[in-house]
């Protein structure tokens, strides 16, 4: 038997808070099941920039950018891995780019993934309709995948 976790990853440290969560589970399931752990980023194909009451038009990343970005996030992934590696699990790591929630479904739909795994802020209210959820939009969008969502500790 083989299960794949998805476990997005976006390089922060709350998106990381899904992580030993993921550690706990691979650690936990029976010897005789094959765990592979599936971590992606999804870059934005757009340079992210904020300026209040503006609005800007995007600029997309030159074609040398983008694989720099790729490369980077193909790295992180790599060093993140590890910890899942010495859990038993079998690790790999993809970049994609585009809409972060429409990519994770297209990802896990692609693996055939078990369980998404992701992290949230948990912001509510204002908060999380001026920055957004991907979480949420994840959920939204109908993936026919279980989904494990980890509020991230709040630093005191």
């Amino acid at each position: 038997m083989k299960e794949r976790i998805l476990v997005p990853l976006d390089g922060s440290l709350v998106g990381e808070s899904a992580l030993p969560y993921v550690e706990d589970l691979v650690s936990k399931l029976s010897p005789g099941v094959q765990t592979e752990v599936i971590l992606l980023q999804v870059l934005s194909p757009v340079i992210p920039h904020k300026i209040a009451g503006a609005e800007v038009p995007n600029i997309a990343y030159t074609e040398k950018q983008t694989e720099e970005n790729k490369k980077n996030a193909l790295d992180y992934l790599t060093r993140t891995g590890e910890a899942l590696k010495s859990k038993g699990a079998t690790v790999t790591v993809e970049v994609a780019v585009g809409d972060a929630s429409e990519e994770i479904v297209k990802a896990a739909e692609k693996i055939n993934a078990n369980l998404i795994a992701m992290s949230t802020h948990g912001r509510s209210g204002l908060s999380r309709w001026a920055y957004g959820s991907i979480t949420d939009k994840v959920l939204r969008r109908e993936a026919k995948i279980p989904i494990t969502v980890i509020r991230a500790m709040k630093k005191s």
